[in-house]
């Protein structure tokens, strides 16, 4: 089998699959477990007689509003291709199937390694689709949800965004890498140009979903904005409507601060319905201010 995939082998299992010069350090890179936190970058590098790479796959689950990395390393020789996928807590590692299927026994072996990085340049396309939609949805609830909600999920696009854009950033270097022939052995050449050209094509994948990742990130932020300036809006309706309360009762106080309640007969008037004059009074003030806040459309 010129394709060997292994899921989160033994340091013996591992071995044995391996060309016995491979260096420690390699080793060690196919060993290391799976903890994303900025590391490790993806990366695709020669060292002499074979070549090693870290590639990350970020992956949306839409039902609970989250993002998780999956990981495949690699080791490919003249001879053999190895991957291992490494499974991230709680959730399934990488699968190779697709890519795996799609390659020929009767192809160049960096035509291999090519069907991976195409797969995965295919899942970052659908992943920035599924990030688009995701923002779609908050713009349509904006009117909906409680600020609070909104602006979590804010920031957890742009959180996940930034690191997206970490481990999108190094993927297409590496793969721009191998277009320009600098990933190559000391003794053969595993990248003949037919190969390097479907390279290219990967690459310009990753270019898109680069360039849509971008999109993306202007897109929150317009929401950003747009749910800003709602809730701008939302604090001058309230200011409007305190206004309007502190108006209907200004009135009513100077009214009542200048004849005074606390008189059966108000001296000023020397009449004895002076109280309910008052009172009559303050209600068509009231009134009389509603109907010209209506008018001007403020209510």
């Amino acid at each position: 089998m010129r394709w060997v995939d292994l899921v989160d082998p033994t340091p013996d299992e591992l071995r044995r699959h391996l060309p016995a010069e491979l260096h420690p350090a390699a080793v060690d890179v196919l060993l290391a477990p799976l903890v994303h936190d900025d590391e490790p970058r993806p990366r695709i590098e020669s060292h002499g007689s074979y070549v090693v790479g870290v590639l990350l796959v970020a992956v949306a689950v839409r039902e609970e509003d989250r993002v998780y990395y999956e990981e495949v390393d690699f080791i490919l020789t003249p001879e053999q291709f190895v991957t291992v996928s490494k499974t991230p807590a709680g959730e399934k590692p990488y699968d190779p199937k697709p890519a795996k299927d799609a390659c020929h026994a009767h192809e160049p072996i960096g035509m291999y390694l090519f069907r991976l990085v195409d797969d995965i340049a295919e899942r970052y396309l659908d992943l920035i689709d599924d990030i688009d939609e995701e923002i779609d949805e908050l713009e349509d609830n904006i009117e909906k949800w409680r600020p609070a909600r909104i602006r979590n999920r804010i920031s957890s696009f742009r959180h996940d965004l930034l690191h997206i854009r970490r481990t999108l950033s190094p993927t297409r270097d590496a793969v721009r890498a191998i277009v320009d022939d600098r990933v190559e052995l000391d003794t053969y050449d595993l990248f003949p140009r037919e190969v390097e050209l479907h390279f290219a094509d990967a690459y310009d994948k990753l270019l898109r979903a680069t360039d849509g990742l971008e999109t993306s990130r202007d897109l929150i932020a317009g929401v950003r904005d747009y749910f800003q300036s709602k809730i701008a809006n939302d604090q001058n309706e309230v200011m409007k409507r305190l206004t309007m309360v502190a108006s209907l009762l200004l009135v009513p106080t100077f009214i009542v601060g200048l004849y005074g309640q606390n008189f059966h007969d108000i001296p000023e008037l020397g009449w004895s319905f002076g109280y309910w004059w008052s009172w009559g009074l303050i209600v068509v003030t009231t009134i009389g201010q509603l109907a010209y806040f209506r008018w001007k459309r403020w209510l």
